[in-house]
C-alpha cells in the first residue's frame, strides 16, 4: 500500500486490515453489498493489496490499428498513479487475456497497488516473479489484439455485481475483494481499525482458554 497522487494515505494499523474486517465494517454502516460476488483469486496465495481504483473497460472488437494496436492501453497505463489499484472490467470475457508481464512491470514502476480483473491474466509466472499483486477470474495466454479493445477508462464499472467508481478504496486478499465508496471511507476505516484492534484482544483471550460465549458477551466481536 502506498500514498501519493492517489490521495490515499495509509495510517498506522492498516496492516491489520483484511477484506473480512472491511466487509464487516461496511455492513455496520448499512453497505451490505460491497463484496464482489465473484471471487477473483490472487495469482500468488497470501497476496494482499489495497489502493484507490483506477478503472478501464474492455469490449469485443475484431479490428485494430495495425500501426498502434495497444495505443489506448498504453495511454491508460502510462497515466497510472502511485497507490492506484487497476480495475480491468471485461464483462467476464474469456476471449483473451487482458493483462500480462509488461503491463505489470509498467504499473509496478508507477507505484500501482495491484490489478484486479474479471477477465484473464497471462504471463502469470512472470507477474508472480515481479511481485506485482494480481487478482483475476482465470488465466489464458491469448493476446487481446483484434479480439477486445479499450472502450473507456476512469469511469464507473461493475465487477462481480459491485459498482466501482474511480477513486473508491479497493482491497483484495485470499478471501475476495471489497469496495469502499469514497464518500463512506472515513467511517468504514474508523470502524475497521477499531474492529481489528478488538479482534486482536479476542484472539488472545480465546487462545488463553476463554469460552466463545464469554468473549462474545464481553467484546461483541466474532
Amino acid at each position: 500500500m502506498s500514498s501519493g497522487d492517489s490521495g490515499f494515505t495509509p495510517l498506522p494499523g492498516d496492516e491489520r486490515l483484511s477484506t473480512a474486517i472491511l466487509s464487516d465494517s461496511c455492513d455496520a454502516t448499512g453497505l451490505r453489498d460491497q463484496v464482489l460476488q465473484q471471487r477473483l483469486a490472487p495469482l500468488v496465495p497470501g497476496t494482499r493489496a489495497i489502493g484507490r481504483a483506477r478503472t478501464v473497460r474492455f469490449a469485443p472488437a475484431l479490428e485494430d490499428d495495425p500501426e498502434d494496436p495497444y495505443r489506448d492501453a498504453i495511454d491508460f497505463i502510462d497515466g497510472i498513479g502511485e497507490g492506484q489499484f487497476v480495475v480491468v472490467a471485461t464483462d467476464r470475457s474469456n476471449d483473451s487475456a487482458f493483462w500480462g508481464e509488461l503491463f505489470s512491470a509498467a504499473a509496478l514502476g508507477s507505484g500501482a497497488a495491484g490489478v484486479v480483473t474479471d477477465g484473464n491474466l497471462r504471463d502469470t509466472d512472470r507477474i508472480a516473479a515481479l511481485g506485482f499483486p494480481a487478482f483475476s477470474a482465470s488465466r489464458r495466454p491469448i493476446d487481446y489484439r483484434a479480439r477486445m479493445r479499450v472502450i473507456a477508462h476512469d469511469v464507473d464499472v461493475v465487477l462481480g455485481g459491485v459498482r466501482i467508481a474511480p477513486g473508491d478504496l479497493l482491497m483484495a486478499d485470499d478471501d475476495g475483494a471489497v469496495v469502499v465508496p469514497r464518500e463512506h471511507e472515513a467511517t468504514v476505516l474508523a470502524l475497521a481499525r477499531d474492529r481489528a484492534a478488538r479482534e486482536s484482544t479476542v484472539l488472545a483471550e480465546l487462545l488463553a482458554g476463554e469460552s466463545l460465549r464469554a468473549v462474545w458477551d464481553r467484546h461483541r466481536v466474532l
